[in-house]
Formats: structure tokens, C-alpha cells, sequence
């Protein structure tokens, strides 16, 4: 496979992601079929047809590479590519079920196990998040800058409540998305992001690349990097953070982390 330079399919890529944020967007808060893959584990019909749109326009766009996404069933032939789309048609479906704004189509272009073009399309915020690698992250056309808070007492984390152990923290709102959670890192709206359970791939891809670009960490709960287009789609844990909070931030959750795990 011949090499590409990702910043060629930055348009039309940014295009496709807007035009499944707008379709998500023309659905919600209106009236479609909902179930559970299993329990605690919502879809609905709009994330199908997002993932067939989504499937047929970035397979078109990039027909050698593969494709990974929470709507499709998973294809082994992905492993053998060096390129995959991977994809989730609505992060946050909970939100958007609900009604809720903290929801978001996430696309990443990955190359050799990394991500290397990234977008989050958040219609129902206004938000429109993107990332190429060397290149920056961007919001609305706004470069993004982590935070450089240093101490973990203060530092703002988005969650409905903080456990005991963590008061010293502060809460933020917390959006149903991982995705948009790990990109307010990126836009300095929040310090750390964690969390210490098995998660797939196509929850982080794209939003840890935007992470990255705008000089957050962003390693596995161990931190540990994370490598993507693995034959078992997953990561224990992601934890996202201010880049000199990073290293505290793992020594401080590792215990848990292993107990977790």
C-alpha cells in the first residue's frame, strides 16, 4: 500500500463526518426503534443506518483499507491492512437516546497501529473536533492547548459524582461520550479523564489522537501507549491528562487499576 499523506483526506473526510452528524442529528429527539445489545448496552436503529452511511462513503473514499466499527460485525481481514477506518456512528448513545446533547459521531483514520486523521461531529453541541497527526487539534477552527496544571488537587474531572477517595478533585459536567470527555482535555475543560475497565477501540481512537495533538497524554488506566487495529479491539482503561498531571495520575489509580482488572 502505497504511502499517504492523511492531511490529503482531511476535506472530504470532515465532510462525510459532518453529513452523519447532520443525519444522526435529523433523528434526534424524535421517534425510532431502541434495544439493548445486551444489558447496559444501548443502539438504536439511527446508529445502524449512520454506520451503513459512514461504511459506504469512507470504503469508497480509501477502498484498501479496513474497517472496525461498534455497528459491524468485526471482519479478520482488517488485521491485514495497514490502514483502517475505525469508527463509532454515535458515541454516547445513552445521551442520545435520552435526549441529550453529550453524544458524537467519531471517525479515526488509523495508520500502523496509531491514529492518524481524527474527527468528532457533535451537531447537537456545535461542536465540530478534528486532529491530524503532526498537524494539531482543532475545535470550530480553534487550535486546541492542553491545560499545564501540575497538581491533582483542584484538577477537574467530568463526572456525576467523585468518590471518596478522589474529593480533591473537581467535577465537571460530564457528557455521555468518552469521546467528548477525552476531547475536553484536549480543550483544557477538564484535567483527567479515567476509567479502569476493558473499553473498545472505536470509543478512543479518534478522541485520543486529538487528545495527543493538543499535547494531553493519553495512554491505557497502566499508561501504557495505545495501539489500535488489534486482533482483540480493546484497551484496559484510557486515562487522559494534562500533560504534567499524567505521571501522578498513574501512580495515583494503578492499584485500582489492578484490582480492576
Amino acid at each position: 500500500m502505497a504511502d499517504l499523506n492523511p492531511a490529503t483526506l482531511f476535506p472530504a473526510v470532515a465532510e462525510i463526518a459532518a453529513a452523519a452528524g447532520q443525519m444522526a442529528l435529523s433523528r434526534w429527539r424524535t421517534d425510532f426503534r431502541r434495544w439493548e445489545k445486551e444489558p447496559g448496552s444501548p443502539v438504536c436503529e439511527v446508529d445502524l443506518d449512520v454506520d451503513r452511511m459512514l461504511m459506504a462513503r469512507l470504503s469508497a473514499l480509501l477502498p484498501d483499507a479496513g474497517w472496525l466499527s461498534e455497528e459491524t460485525a468485526d471482519a479478520p481481514d482488517r488485521l491485514s491492512r495497514r490502514r483502517v477506518w475505525v469508527v463509532d456512528p454515535i458515541d454516547g448513545t445513552r445521551d442520545y437516546i435520552r435526549g441529550r446533547e453529550g453524544w458524537a459521531v467519531s471517525v479515526a483514520l488509523v495508520e500502523d497501529g496509531r491514529p492518524v486523521l481524527a474527527f468528532l461531529d457533535a451537531p447537537a453541541r456545535k461542536e465540530r473536533w478534528s486532529a491530524t497527526l503532526g498537524r494539531g487539534a482543532w475545535r470550530n477552527g480553534v487550535r486546541l492547548t492542553a491545560g499545564d496544571r501540575s497538581d491533582l488537587t483542584g484538577a477537574r474531572v467530568p463526572a456525576d459524582a467523585l468518590p471518596r477517595s478522589d474529593r480533591d478533585f473537581v467535577a465537571v459536567h460530564k457528557p455521555n461520550s468518552i469521546a467528548l470527555r477525552m476531547a475536553m482535555v484536549a480543550a483544557d475543560e477538564a484535567d483527567l479523564v479515567a476509567t479502569l475497565r476493558w473499553g473498545n477501540e472505536w470509543d478512543i481512537a479518534a478522541a485520543a489522537l486529538i487528545a495527543t495533538e493538543s499535547g494531553a497524554a493519553a495512554t491505557d488506566a497502566h499508561g501504557q501507549p495505545l495501539i489500535f487495529n488489534k486482533s482483540r479491539p480493546q484497551a484496559f482503561g484510557v486515562l487522559v491528562a494534562a500533560p504534567g498531571l499524567h505521571a501522578a495520575a498513574v501512580t495515583r489509580l494503578e492499584g485500582r487499576a489492578v484490582a480492576a482488572r
